[in-house]
């Protein structure tokens, strides 16, 4: 073995670099700290020491590191990528490291650092990796080269927080950072260098002033400037580092605002606090709960998600959608709370744990028993449980956090216990022997939304828990059976060949004339002495096959059904196991899918073999064990639906419950009017076990009963009561009587039917149960309408006597960018948390290979998240991420998410912020706002209308919420903060503001604007609050109040605008400004045209009527102002309008004539639009000559012959105006 002699130092770069290094070699050498033997003659350190007892030697960091990474193939797939990890390596050596060790680090040194990490930042840009698509010795070299700046240099930072607390320096380095953190989260830089600690305290070094250079000159006044503006620099950023340590430990909202909108700077402390100072508790602000509240009550409760989930879209799409609606609730000063809540998931918790035994420990829980399993899951509970709450919180969701119950808790439990006694005691709950879905692998029954469908086109092969080789699927396999006392023979066909040896029958349509000789007549089992009847049922299709069906009653769900009608015989022949039972050798004891194969050699040996041919299917595929579902015949507790359903369906068809959007009544009603009996009985033993006794009577006058049978059943709510209840129905003294508690658990979504009123403990008469039930919303997926949201109405009204809640809003599926459905083999899942903080595509890679997928699907999706996010998911933040899901809600179509746009909803946080700041510094120090928001009567025409427009959106977001139209209000407000408040009133204010020193006018003028510019922002924050919550909070904390909300110390606990105080709406205001800004635009176009990006021209406005005229001349200031005009001029109709002007067309009522003449050089203008009409003729002459071609329909694509299209269209539009143009200047010359 190779020895490996290291610096013992723990920053000694060139050492960890030969140390990672060798982490990626497949024989790892010994790696040695103490001094190496003298014989050796090693004077530097790494050195490597080949072979054992003195072999040759490496010494030298690049010598030792390129050893290694080639032995790990790390130096590069080919002789160019070779060159280029030595040329990285020199960088280094060269470049990197003697920066890196100047720890003095002046202001010449942070200079000379950042160009050095700006080269390697431009270098990033495009990839992850320095060289080719993977981890080189490159990222090697350069990376350990770096972290003594990234580790104690106090450089420029950006101070947010990813999701482990690790501050993303460089905030102008986002590739290095990015590329950095990706390197030391690898897992062969962890094994060495453990979790990196990035700096975080800055502790500049002052320097004493220096009034001399190094070389003895005086300093330039030049470079004593530079010097001071550095040191300023230095101050600033030292201030925004402290400001941001002070807010995360006391919410201090004193300091400015920093520069720029920073995500995890404002979210990092404001969750926290409202949480301490109990905002999202239904308490808060009244002394009782109970208190009547003439605002009312709104109450709903979380869908609780599994003990053993992670977010994913569909539980950022609620959680986003749910928060805001109990925000708003809260807001509106009623009494509100949003109930949170986990669920136990019983098959995937079990199997989480088993996983962890059998890993850990090399144990089953059959080894451990029963009890100690149970143990071994709380265990696991309370170290891992809490998971979902904190991913929960990242999100901003305002639950009340001390109500958090857990579907295993005592309360809930002792609920589920109840309902279960009081259904099986009111005949609710039988026992019965029926086909369930079951899972083999997991040895228990499972529900219908636990099977996914995987459809098949025709031959596949699937992997299969247990077996070694794929098993075929998608195929239809025909063969005879031999009609008793004849030569005759009925062919039939299946896809699940083995079931044949459960065959009882064999079934035609009665009114197939085909078969009609067959009535009454038998036909011969091929391996067993069998005898099945030929059956006669409707349900048999003609046209399919040869209109011939075979049954096998205990196998599969319509021949279930058959076998009932016809009092066939039940066959089993499949155990728990899935080995076969009950069928003759040599299939006695074969695993179910090697007797597929043994079934279909068998029937060809014996002549009965036809045909095997391609089946399109659907194959049932359990979701946690990812096993074959088979329907296996067991006996079960079932839940009596009939009348329950009736009761839910009856709720929606009478209008008690709502349920929205109402094309989701169709389903509702269908599966209702249709409903099965429900089995609630698992085979685990996580969950609630089922407080039902099996009675065994020590009495001769009793005889034994069956499993099966209900009557030898009893339920109670301890073994001492359900014994009384035995003895009282057998009529016998109790002594007599032996119980058996029946081993299976409930059904989990038995447990969450009863959620709604379980929580406030049901079924004493709580409190919380007399105020918060029933609830006012029950707001979920539409995926989860029956197995869920039914069964949660028909307990409701089984076991409390009401309705759980009055409406129900169902949300659509999120989807990718492309609509396709999320899923891990395509790449395209999102995690939120990663839209929040961030992510490199690397980081997504790392992910994948964590996954369960096998190595085909892996590459597949890495190729689909390569296509999808080529850099990587920057950081969102939580509110864009938010506002996002909101603003894609739209009533009953499908999400499909790009995280583009929410990128896009982050700049948009950025403007807001942007836009407060220059507020507040355009109202002052001294402003104080009016008592509350009210005209004065002083109002300019910009005030009027922007405070109209207030008025509106304040109006379309409450409409919006009422109507769960979320869409409509983000659109409201995205539109009345970006396009009305920050385009077009503080743009036209702004010469207000700036001639308020010079007039006394202008001065009343601009205090009246400050007290609309802050009825704007205050009242625009508290719209923005419940879907942007963080940043609202920060910004609202930063204005001044009003002195009625001084008892409001939050955003959240103030009251949301409502149209009865903000009545200012005028749509005669809005249609002037409509008028106003269509001038504007036309202006701005023409300027456009011109090219007058910096030049203010004259305008001259020919209006048609007094009307009109009057009109621009009372907003001329503010058409000035936003068209960038030196002057606007009204003309009337018949006036004459100087020469030298561009024309267009405002309106039917305004024409704007922009004047040109003495702006541009008329000639060299024309001359320009010359040369680009030419190139656009030649560029439609060339498209035009493609496209006339006699084969370009059948050739070419539809997509690109559509792009031609286009681009013939646009190149016709350029040319028009450049011809427009050039006339207009001939005209002028």
């Amino acid at each position: 073995m190779a020895s490996l002699y290291v610096s013992p130092h723990p920053d000694d770069f060139r050492s960890l670099m030969a140390l990672v290094a060798a982490e990626f070699c497949p024989s790892r050498p010994c790696t040695l700290i103490e001094d190496p033997p003298a014989s050796l003659a090693l004077c530097s350190r790494p050195s490597l020491v080949l072979g054992s007892g003195g072999g040759e030697v490496l010494s030298g960091a690049s010598a030792v590191a390129w050893y290694l990474a080639s032995q790990g193939k790390r130096i590069g797939s080919n002789a160019k990528q070779e060159s280029q990890v030595w040329q990285w390596l020199s960088f280094a050596d060269n470049e990197l490291t003697p920066v890196s060790c100047s720890m003095q680090l002046q202001q010449s040194s942070h200079a000379e650092m950042m160009r050095v990490l700006n080269v390697l930042d431009k270098n990033l840009e495009p990839r992850t990796f320095l060289v080719g698509d993977s981890l080189t010795l490159a990222d090697i070299a350069v990376a350990t080269a770096a972290l003594l700046p990234f580790k104690y240099v106090n450089l420029p930072v950006s101070h947010c927080l990813n999701s482990n607390n690790i501050p993303l320096i460089m905030k102008a380095l986002t590739n290095v950072t990015r590329w950095f953190l990706t390197c030391v989260n690898q897992p062969q830089f962890v094994k060495v260098l453990g979790q990196i600690s990035l700096c975080e305290k800055m502790v500049p070094v002052t320097p004493k002033p220096m009034c001399f250079s190094l070389s003895g000159k005086p300093k330039t006044e030049a470079q004593l400037k530079k010097e001071a503006k550095n040191r300023e620099k230095l101050e600033k950023f030292q201030k925004k580092k402290e400001m941001e340590e002070k807010k995360k430990l006391t919410g201090d909202v004193l300091s400015a605002l920093p520069d720029s909108y920073s995500p995890q700077y404002v979210e990092a402390a404001w969750y926290s606090w409202w949480e301490k100072q109990g905002y999202f508790k239904p308490e808060y602000g009244r002394k009782s709960i109970s208190e009547p509240n003439p605002r009312g009550v709104f109450m709903m409760c979380i869908p609780p998600p599994n003990v053993t989930g992670s977010l994913h879209l569909g539980h950022a799409l609620t959680n986003a959608i749910q928060d805001c609606l109990t925000r708003w609730h809260r807001m509106r000063g009623e009494t509100t709370l949003w109930n949170p809540g986990c669920d136990h998931a019983g098959i995937a918790t079990q199997v989480v744990v088993e996983k962890k035994l059998m890993r850990e420990r090399g144990m089953s829980r059959h080894d451990l028993g029963r009890d100690q399993f149970i143990q071994e899951v709380w265990k696991w509970k309370n170290e891992k449980g809490d998971r979902i709450y904190h991913q929960l919180k990242k999100l901003g969701s305002s639950l009340d956090w001390d109500r958090a119950c857990f579907t295993m808790d005592p309360k809930l439990s002792y609920a589920v216990q109840e309902a279960f006694i009081r259904l099986h005691e009111d005949g609710v709950i039988y026992r019965s022997k029926r086909l369930v879905n079951w899972s083999c692998t997991l040895n228990s029954a499972i529900s219908d939304i636990e099977v996914d469908k995987k459809e098949l086109t025709g031959r596949t092969l699937l992997p299969v828990p247990g077996y070694k080789d794929k098993v075929e699927f998608g195929v239809l396999v025909s063969f005879s059976y031999k009609i008793e006392g004849s030569d005759e023979e009925v062919i039939v066909a299946t896809t699940r060949i083995e079931t044949m040896l459960g065959d009882s029958a064999v079934a035609v349509h009665p009114a197939d004339p085909r078969y009609q000789h067959l009535k009454g007549k038998m036909v011969l089992h091929p391996f067993c002495d069998r005898k099945m009847p030929i059956v006669f049922d409707e349900f048999v299709d003609v046209n399919f096959g040869t209109g011939a069906v075979k049954i096998t009653p205990a196998h599969d769900h319509n021949d279930y059904e058959v076998g009932n009608r016809h009092n066939l015989a039940f066959i089993n022949i499949l155990d728990e196991n899935g080995l076969l039972i009950n069928v003759p050798a040599p299939f006695l004891g074969m695993k179910r899918f090697e007797a597929r194969k043994a079934v279909l050699q068998a029937l060809k040996d014996r002549g009965q073999f036809k045909e095997t041919k391609d089946n399109p299917m659907v194959v049932p595929v359990c979701s946690r064990s990812k096993d074959i579902v088979e329907p296996l015949l067991k006996p079960q507790w079932y839940v009596d639906c009939a009348d329950m359903g009736k009761q839910a369906a009856d709720s929606v068809r009478e209008g008690r419950l709502k349920i929205i959007p109402d094309h989701h009544h169709k389903t509702w009603f269908n599966w209702l009017d249709n409903i099965r009996d429900w089995c609630i009985s698992r085979q685990l033993w996580w969950g609630h076990r089922i407080p039902a006794y099996f009675v065994t009577v020590t009495d001769p006058s009793v005889k034994p009963g069956e499993d099966m049978d209900g009557h030898y059943w009893v339920s109670g709510r301890t073994e001492e009561a359900a014994r009384d209840k035995a003895a009282k129905r057998f009529n016998v003294s109790t002594d007599k009587i032996t119980l058996r508690q029946d081993e299976d658990v409930l059904d989990t979504w038995f447990s969450s039917g009863i959620f709604p009123f379980s929580i406030f403990g049901w079924p004493n008469e709580t409190q919380d149960l007399s105020v918060f039930y029933p609830g006012s919303l029950l707001e979920t997926g539409h995926d989860i309408l029956f197995f869920w949201v039914a069964r949660m109405v028909m307990m409701g009204l089984k076991l409390t006597g009401k309705l759980p809640f009055k409406e129900v809003y169902l949300h659509a599926v999120v989807r990718d960018a492309h609509g396709r459905k999320m899923s891990k083999s395509l790449g395209n899942v999102i995690d939120p948390l990663d839209v929040i903080t961030g992510i490199s595509l690397e980081g997504l890679y790392a992910q994948l290979q964590d996954s369960n997928l096998d190595p085909v699907e892996v590459e597949k999706a890495k190729q689909g998240q390569k296509s999808d996010y080529p850099t990587g998911i920057p950081e969102c933040g939580t509110d864009a991420l938010r506002f996002a899901l909101c603003a894609y809600t739209s009533q009953g179509r499908d999400i499909n998410m790009d995280v583009n746009r929410i990128l896009g909803y982050r700049h948009f946080c950025n403007k807001l912020w942007n836009a407060v700041k220059f507020a507040m510094r355009t109202l002052g120090d001294n402003f104080v706002p009016s008592e509350k928001a009210q005209l004065c009567g002083e109002e300019s025409v910009s005030d009027r209308w922007i405070l109209s427009r207030l008025c509106s959106a304040v109006g379309q977001c409450n409409a919006g919420f009422q109507a769960y139209d979320f869409p409509a209000i983000t659109t409201a407000i995205y539109n009345f903060w970006l396009y009305e408040l920050c385009d077009v009133y503080l743009e036209s204010v702004k010469p207000v503001f700036s001639r308020a020193e010079e007039d006394s006018g202008s001065r009343s003028q601009a205090v009246v604007c400050r007290q609309t510019l802050f009825t704007c922002l205050e009242t625009g924050l508290r719209l923005l609050a419940p879907i942007m919550p963080f940043v609202g909070e920060e910004l609202y904390q930063r204005l001044p109040r009003r002195r009625s909300q001084d008892g409001h110390p939050s955003i959240h606990v103030t009251p949301y605008p409502e149209t009865e105080e903000f009545c200012w709406h005028s749509e005669d205001v809005d249609r002037q400004m409509e008028f106003v800004m269509t001038v504007v635009r036309t202006i701005r176009s023409l300027r456009a045209d011109y090219n007058l990006t910096k030049t203010r021209a004259d305008c001259y406005l020919q209006c048609i009527d007094s009307e009109t005229m009057s009109l621009v001349e009372q907003y001329s200031l503010q058409i000035q102002t936003l068209s960038l005009s030196q002057t606007i001029q009204p003309v009337p109709a018949t006036g004459a309008v100087p020469e030298g002007c561009a024309v267009a067309i405002a309106s039917d009522r305004c024409t704007v004539h922009l004047m040109l003449k003495g702006l541009i050089d008329l000639e060299k203008e024309v001359a320009k639009l010359t040369v680009k009409k030419g190139e656009l003729e030649k560029q439609m002459d060339k498209l035009r000559e493609k496209m006339d071609k006699s084969d370009y329909k059948e050739k070419v694509p539809v997509k690109v012959q559509e792009l031609d299209a286009d681009k013939l269209r646009q190149s016709q539009t350029e040319l028009e105006k450049a011809t427009e143009a050039i006339d207009n200047f001939k005209r002028m010359v």
